[in-house]
């Protein structure tokens, strides 16, 4: 996805300055035009060059000053953007000295060159030579109009000595006009008024007059001449010649008025012309000469100017383009930082058409791209964790053990059940080999073995997996042994059925549970058919074995002396308990191998106690029986009749306990008792009996087969009873716990004591059996 340049203020910003940088060199350039033009035309312009010179001079000062502050500025900025170390900053910088090294190095030359060609030029201008041709043409100019005044000035006071008083009319005038080749001629008294005249000014009703002072220089000098029409601005065809002289005067008339004679002759216009060329030309020269310097100057700032104007363009150039090549690069260069940083939000992309705004939109493209691939690896992967998630949690609550092994059986991975089945925190040794796994070298070593087979039957029977049984022994001081090393000092069997199949990557996985329960559920399955078999072959021989006894014993005790029937009495007696002993293990077996499905109704426990408790008064009994039954327990279902032989079976149990417990010491404990209480849990809503007793409790290994047939610590016990409890339990979902009491003393040598593994040793106070029932 792409966005407009538009779409941000940085690329606003970056707009608005480019288009104030446009503005501005196009002002300057405007204003550079303009001074140039009007500099061109000052230098034509002589009254314009003299008015505006020290404008233009202000002007070029305040314009190369601007420029002048622009390049300083631009180049502040840059360095600015280099120091803070701004992507882009070291490019535009080159970029800059790149062009303005073209625009200085070339502008350079050309005003080293311009310099030395205005200096020269300026005083070829000026030259001596020149000064001298033109001091000469306007010597030569003025002596040619010399020559032509003073002949003009000898003719007129020749034809004025012969020209009497009395011959001043038209016709002679006319005719010395044509004479002197002159345009008029006019006859002047001496109060300037006109007595006659010949050509133009005959027309004119008021002739040009000369004035006093022509009239005075006439009678002292006999004769004068005058040049009009060479001051500036004439033209060619108006310069003239006047010449006065004084008229001769008869000697008749002594008092006759003075006369003057004015001739007029034009002056060749090509004369005139050349003469006023070099009199401006002369003129023109001077002021320069005078003005040099200053055009000097002017000259020279004009050419500064333009090497301002170029390094300013060049300057501006490579800004403009800096800019333009710099900002595709920023774009990517900010997506590039963006992208590392784990951003993969949409990128701004340029929408020009060069290669650069296509790569900014390829690289946006690619972002998505990224992005949209990034979406779905994190959709994967939190479909993989979930997974993982689950799978853990499965394996974290599987009753089974779970062990992943590399090819060289160190432990990858375990979960709980691992630590729970094997007794021993896996997790500690991971990364670690099986083997070195305190108690499971045995366990290890024919894990390793199966799996050897394992792998090379693979291949030629294509098994996928092996199956293989183990027992390890459990000591009571914790350590797991061979079953088959097994000593004095074990306390359980364990039996576990281990399965392992071939992971990828060459990893290993074991699978095994404890069946251990299974074994001993088949055992009292075994037991229980026994048990069956038993009580219906032994049965029924019992009875006729007890009355064949007892029958001898009448028939033969009358006939027999007193010794012998005393002894056959004592043989019958012995005959007839041992039967009836045989009936009471027949009916144990009877009672366990055919103990009826229970009928579960609600009932109260505390009830159903203390009827039971009757039968155990304390006076008929040797250990008493304290009850401490909760009153607020509910009722739970159950099966009054199977529970009430529960609660025998524990009673019995306990007392016996607690009586060999107070026959092996020899001596009569008053705390000796059997406790029955109840308990009720609000929160798991469930009521739990508690049986406890004060005898020597459980043997570790008998406590954890405590439950399975004929396991006993009675001398003449059977070993059904907590079977049977067990069985019942079951039946009613109870849960059912049976361990030993303890106290902690001080370290002793007493009997009854284990120690703790510091100074200090736990004292056996009895046993405890726990049941737990749901409520109604």
């Amino acid at each position: 996805m792409s966005t407009s340049d538009k779409s941000t203020p940085s690329s606003r910003n970056r707009r608005n300055l480019s288009w104030a940088l446009g503005v501005g060199a196009a002002a300057m350039a405007a204003i550079a035009l303009v001074l140039m033009f009007l500099l061109t035309q000052a230098t034509n312009n002589r009254d314009l060059y003299e008015q505006n010179y020290a404008r233009l001079v202000v002007v070029n000062i305040v314009v190369a000053s601007l420029l002048l502050m622009a390049i300083l500025w631009i180049g502040w900025r840059l360095l600015s953007r280099l120091r803070l170390g701004k992507f882009g900053s070291r490019l535009l910088v080159k970029l800059a000295a790149i062009f303005a090294l073209v625009g200085f190095l070339p502008g350079m030359l050309i005003y080293v060159v311009s310099y030395q060609f205005v200096s020269r030029s300026i005083e070829s201008w000026f030259d001596v030579k020149v000064e001298g041709a033109l001091d000469a043409g306007l010597n030569l100019g003025r002596t040619t109009l010399d020559t032509l005044s003073n002949e003009l000035s000898a003719k007129t006071r020749v034809a004025a000595e012969q020209l009497t008083s009395e011959a001043g009319n038209s016709v002679t005038l006319e005719r010395l006009r044509e004479q002197l080749a002159a345009s008029d001629v006019v006859l002047w008294s001496a109060t300037g008024q006109v007595i006659a005249s010949a050509g133009d000014s005959r027309f004119s009703l008021r002739p040009e007059r000369p004035t006093q002072a022509q009239f005075r220089q006439a009678r002292s000098q006999r004769a004068t001449t005058q040049i009009d029409g060479l001051e500036e601005g004439s033209t060619a065809g108006g310069a003239k010649m006047r010449s006065l002289a004084v008229v001769g005067v008869s000697s008749i008339g002594l008092l006759a008025e003075q006369r003057f004679l004015q001739v007029i002759q034009v002056l060749p216009p090509s004369l005139v012309a050349n003469a006023l060329a070099v009199q401006e030309a002369y003129k023109e020269y001077q002021e320069r000469a005078l003005a040099r310097s200053g055009l000097r100057k002017m000259y020279i700032g004009t050419l500064t100017l333009s090497l301002f104007l170029s390094v300013f363009g060049a300057v501006l150039l490579a800004v403009l383009l800096g800019n333009q090549i710099v900002r595709p690069l920023l774009v990517l260069a900010d997506g590039v930082a963006q992208v590392a940083a784990g951003d993969l939000r949409p990128k701004a992309a340029l929408q020009t058409r060069d290669e650069l705004g296509g790569l900014t939109r390829s690289f946006a493209d690619m972002t998505q791209q990224l992005s949209d691939a990034r979406s779905q690896v994190q959709r994967s992967m939190e479909q993989v964790d979930a997974s993982r998630a689950n799978l853990q949690t499965i394996l974290d609550n599987l009753t089974a053990g779970v062990i992943v092994l590399d090819a060289h059986n160190h432990i990858i991975s375990s979960n709980p059940g691992a630590t729970r089945v094997l007794r021993t925190p896996l997790a500690a040794f991971e990364g670690k080999s099986l083997q070195t796994v305190p108690g499971l070298e045995a366990f290890a070593k024919g894990v390793a073995e199966q799996f050897q087979v394992f792998l090379g039957e693979r291949t030629s029977h294509a098994v996928d997996h092996w199956q293989h049984s183990f027992e390890l022994a459990y000591e009571s001081h914790g350590v797991i042994v061979n079953a088959q090393q097994r000593g004095p000092g074990v306390a359980d069997t364990i039996s576990i059925i281990a399965r392992g199949a071939q992971l990828p990557q060459a990893q290993q996985l074991l699978v095994f549970d404890d069946i251990s329960e299974v074994v001993s559920a088949q055992r009292a399955q075994a037991w229980g058919e026994v048990a069956r078999r038993l009580a219906h072959e032994i049965k029924n021989p019992l009875t006729p074995i007890q009355l064949s006894a007892e029958r001898m014993e009448m028939k033969l005790h009358s006939k027999l002396s007193e010794p012998d029937g005393a002894l056959l009495s004592k043989s019958v007696k012995t005959i007839v308990d041992q039967v009836d002993a045989m009936k009471r293990l027949v009916n144990e077996f009877r009672d366990y191998a055919r103990l009826p499905s229970a009928d579960l109704k609600p009932l109260d426990l505390n009830v159903l106690i203390a009827d039971v408790l009757q039968l155990y008064e304390p006076e008929a009994s040797e250990v008493p029986v304290r009850s401490a039954l909760a009153p607020d327990c509910p009722k739970i279902l159950g099966d009054a009749q199977q529970l009430r032989q529960v609660i025998h079976n524990l009673l019995q149990n306990a007392q016996d306990a607690t009586l060999a417990s107070m026959q092996s010491s020899a001596q009569q404990d008053g705390n000796a008792e059997v406790r029955i209480s109840t308990q009720y849990n609000p929160d798991t809503r469930r009521v739990r009996m508690i049986v406890r007793d004060s005898g020597t409790g459980f043997a570790p290994h008998i406590l954890q087969r405590a439950f399975e047939p004929y396991v006993t610590t009675k001398a003449r016990g059977t070993g059904l009873g907590l079977a049977v409890v067990k069985k019942i339990a079951d039946e009613h979902g109870a849960r059912i716990d049976l361990s030993n009491r303890y106290a902690t003393v001080v370290e002793s040598s007493a009997a009854g004591m284990e120690s703790t593994g510091d100074n200090t040793k736990k004292m056996v106070l009895g046993a405890q059996v726990v049941l737990s029932f749901s409520v109604v």
